[in-house]
C-alpha cells in the first residue's frame, strides 16, 4: 500500500532542495577589480597632455601644480632666450664694426660715446644667459617627466588595499603582574 500523506519535499534529494532564505555569516565588501593597465594609461595621458593623467586618477588638485611648474620652467627659458639673443645681436653688431646697438644708447635713446656694456661684457652675458637657458630647458623637461611619473605612481597607489581589515593601531595594556602599563603596536589582519 502507498502512503498518501507523504510530503513531496521528502521525496527530493538534498541537492534538489533550495533553501528559502540564505543567511550570510559576515558581509565582506567586494572591492573593484584591479585594472593592471591603469598606471600605463595614466602615464600615457600625462605624456600626451600634462595634467591629463592626474585628471584620469581623479586628483584634480594636482593639475594647477603641474601647469604652474611646467609654465615656470617655460617662462624662465623664454626670458633667458630673449636676453641671450639681445647680447648675441649686440655682440655681432660690435664685431661688424657698428656702434648703434642698444648698449650704446642711454635711457632717452641718445647715442653714448662709450657703451654701457663692453664687448667682453657682451661675451660674458651670452655665456650666462645661454647656460641659464639650457638649465631652464633641462628643468622643464624634468618637470614634464615628473608629471608622467606622478600619474603612473598615483595610479599604482590607487589600487592598494587600505581598508579597515588591514590596520596598525597603538594599544595600552595593564600588566597584571606588577600593575604597570605597557604600550605597544598591534598589526591586525582580518580575513
Amino acid at each position: 500500500m502507498i502512503a498518501q500523506d507523504e510530503d513531496p519535499k521528502k521525496k527530493q534529494s538534498p541537492e534538489e532542495v533550495i533553501p528559502e532564505n540564505v543567511v550570510i555569516d559576515s558581509i565582506v565588501p567586494v572591492r573593484d577589480p584591479i585594472n593592471p593597465l591603469s598606471p600605463a594609461k595614466a602615464a600615457f595621458y600625462s605624456a600626451i597632455l600634462p595634467g591629463l593623467g592626474q585628471a584620469y586618477n581623479k586628483k584634480y588638485w594636482k593639475i594647477p601644480i603641474v601647469y604652474g611648474a611646467i609654465g615656470t620652467g617655460i617662462y624662465f627659458y623664454v626670458t633667458n632666450n630673449k636676453e641671450y639673443n639681445r647680447y648675441r645681436d649686440a655682440y655681432k653688431s660690435r664685431l661688424a664694426g657698428f656702434t648703434n646697438d642698444e648698449f650704446y644708447l642711454d635711457i632717452q635713446g641718445n647715442q653714448l660715446s662709450t657703451p654701457r656694456v663692453t664687448t667682453e661684457g657682451l661675451e660674458r652675458g651670452q655665456k650666462f644667459y645661454r647656460k641659464n637657458k639650457e638649465i631652464s630647458l633641462l628643468i622643464t623637461f624634468g618637470l614634464y617627466a615628473l608629471n608622467i611619473i606622478d600619474a603612473n605612481v598615483d595610479a599604482h597607489l590607487l589600487q592598494y588595499n587600505v581598508d579597515e581589515n588591514l590596520s596598525l593601531a597603538p594599544h595600552y595594556k595593564i600588566n597584571e603582574f606588577d600593575r604597570s602599563g605597557d604600550v605597544g603596536l598591534t598589526l591586525n589582519f582580518k580575513f
